[in-house]
């Protein structure tokens, strides 16, 4: 609530200033009276004192009005506090194909797939850490893509959320839906992405392989983006040629095989040129932190606004009006103003 520029942090407690009323009237009726047997005996001329009689009772009025609005909170925003913040829509495009359970990204004392790594960095892309700042003020969405493309998380603030849909990402088990469409995912990002309200829009595609399903082609759909102020970096993930891969034995355990992985890199860079962005290589999990890195770096369009971060405070003054006030009328009452006991 906003009254002549000052704001009311509880503006429900000016409803106590009801409380005048009974106040006022306690105030009048608490001291004490002499009865007299007729009318006659008292002054018929009025003096000073008795015409100003009634300031005590004000003053107590005042007094309760005064704490009230202290406790509504009173302040006013300083306007010439400027905050910059940095905001963009980043949609982070994500391959789940089976090729993705390579284990050439696992760090040293901990096996992890590509798809795991993939969302360990892009957490700490989100929320900070692993020398990553997070992306706080940024809309950040989700997109998977193996055959088909979809939207796990819409672009949202709430990054809590964004993570945990990030965690749940599985690898395609079914080999109707394994395949890597590119294009699909980037076209499906892009669709997102054109309805932020942000001026500045990324997608971050990373994939493993080469784009071998879809009924959108990569550079299609890099024109999209082009068209429609979609900037689009490309992620290479993995090695080229054998990398090591756990697969189901026939004895109910697992082993490690190695398996043959392509990049196709001239598209992945067709893509980023067409979309105004860059292509980046990662051969291991550090490789893709340094790639964030340097989007993240890349990526921060500095915003200024007003925010009232700091205020000035009035209540102080109200609670000092207040107490002067109830002084007053005590003194007064005991002393100039005294009424007969």
């Amino acid at each position: 609530m906003t009254v002549f520029g000052v704001q009311f942090l509880h503006p429900w407690y000016l409803l106590a200033a009801l409380a005048v009323i009974p106040a006022v009237w306690w105030a009048h009726r608490s001291a004490g009276r002499v009865v007299f047997s007729s009318l006659a005996a008292l002054p018929t001329e009025s003096t000073w004192r008795t015409r100003l009689a009634w300031i005590p009772d004000a003053l107590v009025a005042i007094a309760v009005l005064s704490l009230c609005v202290a406790l509504a909170g009173p302040r006013r925003g300083q306007r010439d506090s400027r905050v910059r913040t940095e905001g963009i829509a980043i949609a982070m495009v994500v391959d789940i194909s089976g090729s993705m359970r390579a284990l050439d990204l696992s760090e040293r004392d901990r096996e992890l797939t590509r798809l795991d790594a993939v969302k360990r960095v892009f957490e700490q892309f989100v929320l900070g850490g692993g020398g990553l700042r997070g992306r706080a003020d940024d809309a950040i969405g989700l997109v998977s893509f193996a055959r088909y493309a979809d939207t796990r998380s819409p672009l949202t603030l709430d990054h809590g959320n964004l993570v945990a849909a990030a965690r749940a990402l599985e690898l395609v088990t079914e080999q109707s839906e394994d395949g890597t469409a590119v294009g699909e995912g980037l076209a499906l990002a892009v669709e997102r992405l054109r309805e932020a309200p942000m001026r500045s829009k990324v997608a971050i595609v990373l994939t493993d392989g080469v784009s071998n399903a879809g009924e959108i082609a990569p550079l299609a759909a890099a024109e999209l983006a082009r068209d429609a102020g979609v900037k689009v970096y490309t992620v290479g993930a993995g090695t080229n040629g054998m990398a090591p891969i756990r697969v189901d034995d026939p004895f109910g355990g697992q082993r490690l095989v190695s398996t043959r992985v392509e990049i196709d890199e001239e598209t992945m860079r067709a893509i980023a040129e067409r979309g105004g962005g860059q292509y980046f290589r990662a051969t291991d999990a550090d490789g893709l932190r340094r790639v964030y890195r340097e989007i993240d770096r890349l990526e921060r369009t500095e915003i200024t606004e007003i925010k009232f971060l700091e205020y000035d405070q009035f209540y102080g003054w109200f609670v000092v009006a207040a107490m002067v006030a109830v002084a007053l009328a005590l003194g007064l009452r005991g002393t100039v103003l005294r009424r007969l006991p």
